[in-house]
């Protein structure tokens, strides 16, 4: 006898379709993923977040973008390859404006995985050396142009810093600092308030993290703003937060 998944009933085609969506994701055990969200930070400063599954858990992944007098500057790529053009979009019709320039702050997939997409489109796409480095090792995609050292950018009427402080969540991860608006894009580097552990650690040098961290603080001093990469970005403890993390962590794994 063939089993019958829904019972007809009269609705309208847009929720439907989502409540189709619902069911087909409990039915395979996987969470359906969520669209592009944008939230203004300050200014012109945004951040934007996609969602992706590690370990069967749906995770937000936090980029940035800023808009400037010359284009939109785009830090970090959509962690969902399916809002790599959403993104594009959103930012052509909110501030009519096209991204000129990407910065991947490491070579994991939720910050690179664009990379290519957005190179395509136009867009000067940036790494570090190092990070291009592990990108061809791991077959990952690759920028355009290569980030030698610690650089000032300037494009518009905005500046910021690239730094990269040591190893810790990868050994490549960098962070961008806007030291006039005193806003610190950390990415992955920098655990939220909500997380309750280190998460990925297959890259990670753990031993290193906290003094990796030490030294951003004392370049990005008295930041108004952390943007960390996963999970909530508006608690300004998401530094000493991870310092904890890790702390626990060396105790947990030195017995």
């Amino acid at each position: 006898m063939p089993v019958r998944l829904f019972k007809s009933i009269s609705m309208p085609i847009g929720t439907s379709i989502l409540f189709f969506l619902f069911m087909l994701s409990n039915l395979f055990g996987q969470p359906a993923l969520q669209p592009l969200k944008i939230t203004r930070l300050t200014g012109d400063f945004y951040i934007y977040t996609t969602y992706n599954t590690y370990k069967g858990n749906l995770i937000p992944a936090n980029g940035m973008y800023v808009v400037t007098q010359k284009g939109v500057l785009l830090f970090d790529t959509p962690w969902d390859t399916t809002q790599f053009q959403p993104l594009v979009d959103s930012i052509q019709i909110k501030h009519h404006q096209k991204i000129v320039l990407c910065i991947a702050t490491h070579s994991h997939e939720d910050r690179t995985g664009g990379l290519a997409f957005y190179r395509q489109a136009d867009v000067q796409t940036f790494t570090t050396r190092q990070t291009d480095e592990i990108s061809r090792l791991h077959g990952r995609k690759r920028a355009q142009y290569l980030i030698n050292k610690d650089t000032t950018f300037t494009i518009g009427e905005y500046s910021f810093q690239t730094y990269y402080g040591g190893p810790g969540h990868t050994a490549d991860n960098i962070v961008i600092w806007f030291e006039k608006q005193r806003i610190l894009y950390g990415g992955c580097l920098i655990k939220s308030v909500e997380a309750g552990d280190l998460g990925n650690l297959t890259d990670a040098n753990v031993r290193e993290w906290d003094t990796t961290l030490q030294y951003i603080r004392r370049k990005c001093k008295s930041p108004k703003y952390i943007i960390p990469g996963h999970d909530d970005w508006t608690n300004l403890q998401s530094i000493k937060h991870t310092m904890q993390l890790i702390e626990a962590y060396k105790k947990k794994n030195s017995r």
